[in-house]
Order: C-alpha cells, then sequence, then structure tokens
C-alpha cells in the first residue's frame, strides 16, 4: 500500500525508489542503541536463502526463496533488556516517495509488531534478497521482515525503524480495524 493499492500499478509507482543512503535505527529497550547503515547491517550474518510460504489475508498464498538473515542476530547485537516484551516495527514515511502514503487507506507510517519470543525465533528473519536478487521496491527494498508463520501484513516493508517495547504496541492495522483485534 506505500505505493499503491491498485496490484497493477504497484511496480511502476516503485519504479524510481531510491534506497541509497538508507539506516535502520534500533532502539527502545536495548543496551545497544544503534543506527545501522544498510551495508553494516546486512554484514551481521551472512545472508541465507529461505524458502518460505507466505499466506495473505486475502486468500492467497505464494511459496518464495527469501535471501535474509535471522531477526535474532541483530537483536543479539543490540542485546534486549529484561523488560522488553515486543519488537515493533516501522516503515519508512515518505509520501513523495511512496505515493500510496498519500492516500488514508492506513494511517502512516506502516507499524507492524511481534512479540519478542516470535522475533527471537530462528525462523523470523530480515530479508534483503528475492529470487537470488535485491529485493525491489514493491517487496520491500532495501530491508523486510518475513515471518514465515504469520500472514503477510506481519512483514513490514522498508524498514527504517526497529524499537523494542515493554507493552504490546498499537499496529496500522490494530488501529484500522481495531474490532478485529
Amino acid at each position: 500500500y506505500e505505493f499503491s493499492t491498485d496490484k497493477e500499478g504497484v511496480a511502476a509507482a516503485a519504479d524510481a525508489f531510491d534506497t541509497s543512503g538508507w539506516t535502520v535505527s534500533v532502539e527502545g529497550l536495548v543496551k545497544k542503541p544503534r543506527v545501522f547503515a544498510l551495508g553494516d547491517l546486512l554484514k551481521i550474518s551472512p545472508p541465507e536463502e529461505r524458502i518460505y510460504r507466505i499466506r495473505c489475508v486475502e486468500a492467497w498464498s505464494m511459496v518464495i526463496p527469501w535471501v535474509g538473515f535471522s531477526l535474532s542476530k541483530l537483536l543479539d547485537v543490540v542485546e534486549p533488556l529484561e523488560s522488553a516484551k515486543f519488537v515493533a516495527f516501522e516503515t519508512l514515511l515518505a509520501p513523495k516517495r511512496m505515493p500510496g502514503q498519500r492516500s488514508n487507506v492506513l494511517h502512516w507510517p506502516y507499524v507492524e509488531a511481534l512479540r519478542l519470543d516470535e522475533a527471537m525465533h530462528p525462523l523470523t528473519i530480515l530479508a534483503s534478497g528475492i529470487y537470488e536478487r535485491a529485493l525491489p521496491p514493491q517487496d520491500g527494498a532495501p530491508i523486510r521482515l518475513v515471518v514465515p508463520w504469520k500472514y503477510g501484513f506481519k512483514g513490514v516493508k522498508s524498514i527504517v525503524k526497529i524499537k523494542l517495547v515493554a507493552d504490546q504496541p498499537r499496529t496500522s492495522w490494530s488501529a484500522y480495524a481495531p474490532n478485529e483485534y
């Protein structure tokens, strides 16, 4: 939705999306908060191919070969505090670069969260590639979350902030449709 709600128009709307100079802030209830340049983030652990089925609440699924590393490796670097119980993820807020953010489909930036134990699970990855190539913008460039046992909406794209918190954060979809959560 960051680029468009029109499925046929997403790739064209994302075509000029530039990820140079990208950083990801990891903050909150951690001993070592840090802002990672994309290159440094991708050096945390050697990339691995993970073949996961992604399921959508719209009743479709796909088997996708992701390239990434376990999110737990990043969290180990910043050392979560004992009080941290949840991990919130936030996408880039840039309506000029992501035209779908000019719509009122959701309140932007997109926010999603996991319990800390889910985030630390070895199958939860930060993906930077798909089909042996760098992630294209429409799939979440340059870095996105992939959680194989969750629906696709949990896989926040174009991540710029990861925040460890004590209480369950309000997420984009829980704010949009609170009666469903």
